[in-house]
């Protein structure tokens, strides 16, 4: 990296004004259907929060907002013309964007806009984030290209600092092609023709892009892993520009007081003594405040701020030999909602950080204490709500290959298939990453790699590779699809269900989808007709009492073994009515006292059960 060097010249009324050559103004198209926060959103700052609440720095600066926008072919150069305005981080085809537009393989995206690098942040280098962009994005700086990333869901950044022009303006132009369901990358549950189960695709820049001065060195990454059985905090840092004699220190406080520091060497993993612990849990969501510092020679270069949750998730056995899911070491039943994380304003991205937070308080107050993020990453702020207010995690690795053919006989247990499948570098490589930026939060307490055979392929293998980028969480055996003797739960889908799973002794049971009750209510729906749920009722008064005799159902499971269950699902999303919300928020279909009531039961029996 190279420190960058302000000379200013020319008069800066504002950081974030975009310089355009026409004035273009911001005409949301029609909205088909607009949640609460819809009207809340700022197209000159839009989602303003901190994109990183794990690794948080003093000083950085949103590139959220108006940049120029234009369509090329996948093959040509550079446009002539940048005749829009879209607003960044919202997806193309999303309205919130201002252009709603469907993007093709055959189509290629380029986004631009100026900025400015505020005086003070001369002689530092200065690195560019993006929270995630599908799929493939080249970066320009000033006309030159200086780098490209192929992933959808992952955090990327690069140095920016050589090819920043000292002269104060500079010019970003970022460039995306995504060819969606025609390639075999990972992309959840986006389809160019969407219908039933699929989705309307998502291309683009779809969260935060944002600029931060960093220190000639500096903490590049920091990652942690709480030992509650030793009362320790595992703590590792990469350092960018690291010299001999390099250390960490590491302050870990409670509500405001420092309850330990230690100094380590940086290239060590170093261990924290949390003292009196104070355990994360759904009911008991205590978080401990970070202070990381880096330090040479006696002297504090540089600083961020963090947090982590001690808690611990495994599988052990009740007394009576059932396999069950333990957390800090007493047997927890996980019960919750499979939520796909779209929003018909914004797709992919949330208009606002109040609606991102406000599934997960509705989720908890309906009396669930789980979400299973299905086949999609959320932006890392999801997850420190998730944190911060209780809720377990099951994280999906977003599918990819649906379409490939399978080279032999499907279906069968056990047995691996042979099939062409090119994109396991891909894959590995987005696994690889999502872990990498979600690892420090104690909400997430599961990875699921595969969903019912979707993509699914080298399962031994993979199961085999994921301990190798973190073996402090669970790993769910394949989610309805086809059945491997791997992971640490048997997961098993029935609809509407419930329905035991057979029997593995070495896994606990896992009910890893059912229910999938259907309600459209007019004047809440993405589309006229069309729409379903796996078993469609007519009113609120019928869905209740459907959705209790479900409950009822699942109590003798319970008792016979089940460890966790997940109801479909948390929103109706697009001509899926089954949500216990309506798609726009505006209805929660199920809120009446006997629904939470009835989930408190079900925990209650758990517990009497593993007695």
């Amino acid at each position: 990296m190279r420190f960058f060097k302000v000379c200013l010249l020319i008069s800066i009324p504002c950081f974030y004004s975009v310089c355009f050559s026409q004035s273009i103004s911001y005409n949301t198209p029609e909205l088909r259907l607009a949640t609460e926060w819809t009207a809340d959103v700022n197209p000159d700052n839009p989602l303003p929060e901190y994109p990183r609440p794990t690794m948080v720095r003093s000083e950085w600066k949103s590139l959220n907002g108006r940049w120029h926008f234009a369509k090329t072919a996948k093959d040509d150069g550079f446009p002539n013309v940048f005749d829009k305005e879209i607003i960044v981080p919202y997806p193309v085809e999303s309205t919130l964007s201002g252009i709603n537009q469907q993007i093709g393989p055959e189509d290629k995206i380029w986004y631009k806009r100026t900025f400015f690098i505020p005086e003070n942040w001369s002689g530092r280098y200065i690195l560019l984030h993006f929270g995630a962009s599908d799929w493939e994005t080249t970066v320009y700086i000033n006309g030159v290209e200086i780098g490209k990333h192929r992933g959808g869901y992952d955090p990327f950044s690069f140095d920016i600092s050589s090819y920043l022009d000292e002269r104060g303006v500079q010019e970003i132009v970022v460039s995306v092609w995504d060819p969606t369901d025609t390639y075999h990358q990972p992309r959840g549950k986006q389809k160019i023709d969407p219908n039933g189960i699929w989705y309307t695709p998502v291309s683009g820049i779809w969260q935060t892009v944002w600029i931060e001065p960093v220190n000639l060195s500096s903490i590049e990454s920091i990652k942690y892993t709480p030992d509650i059985d030793k009362a320790t905090l595992a703590l590792n840092a990469t350092i960018y520009n690291d010299l001999p004699g390099d250390s960490i220190r590491v302050q870990v406080s409670f509500n405001g007081i420092q309850e330990n520091s230690a100094i380590f060497p940086y290239e060590q993993i170093g261990e924290i003594e949390v003292k009196n612990q104070k355990i994360w849990s759904p009911e008991t969501p205590n978080l401990y405040t970070l202070q990381i510092e880096l330090i040479r020679k006696g002297e504090k270069i540089d600083v961020i701020q963090s947090y982590c949750g001690m808690r611990k998730i495994d599988v052990q056995e009740d007394v009576h030999g059932n396999k069950r899911l333990f957390l800090n070491n007493k047997p927890v039943f996980q019960y919750g909602l499979l939520d796909q994380g779209w929003w018909p304003d914004g797709l992919y991205t949330a208009p606002t950080d109040e609606a991102l937070k406000s599934d997960i308080i509705k989720t908890k107050e309906m009396g669930y204490n789980l979400i299973r993020k299905h086949v999609k990453v959320e932006p890392e702020r999801w997850y420190t709500f998730c944190d911060q207010i209780g809720v377990f995690v099951w994280q999906d690795m977003p599918n990819s290959d649906k379409n490939a053919e399978w080279k032999g006989p499907s279906g069968i247990d056990g047995v691996e298939i042979k099939r062409e499948f090119i994109s396991e570098a891909q894959y590995k490589l987005e696994f690889e990453a999502i872990i990498g930026a979600l690892y420090n939060h104690p909400s997430i307490v599961k990875w699921i790699p595969f969903n019912e055979g979707w993509g699914q392929f080298k399962t031994n293998e993979i199961y085999q590779w994921i301990p190798t980028q973190d073996s402090s969480r669970l790993i769910g055996g394949p989610s309805g699809g086809n059945y491997f003797p791997v992971g640490d739960t048997r997961d098993f889908h029935k609809y509407p269900g419930p329905e035991m799973p057979p029997i593995d002794s070495n896994r606990a049971l896992i009910l890893g989808e059912f229910g999938g009750l259907g309600l459209p209510l007019p004047g809440h729906l993405w589309q006229s007709d069309k729409n379903w749920g796996y078993l469609t009722l007519q009113n609120t008064k019928d869905l209740e009492i459907a959705y209790l005799d479900l409950l009822e159902k699942l109590k003798p499971l319970i008792k016979q073994g089940l460890a966790g269950a997940i109801y479909t699902q948390t929103t109706d999303v697009e001509g899926e009515v089954n949500g216990m919300m309506t798609y726009d928020r505006k209805v929660v279909k199920l809120k009446s006292n006997k629904i939470k009531k009835a989930h408190k039961e079900l925990f209650e029996l758990f517990d009497e059960s593993v007695k």
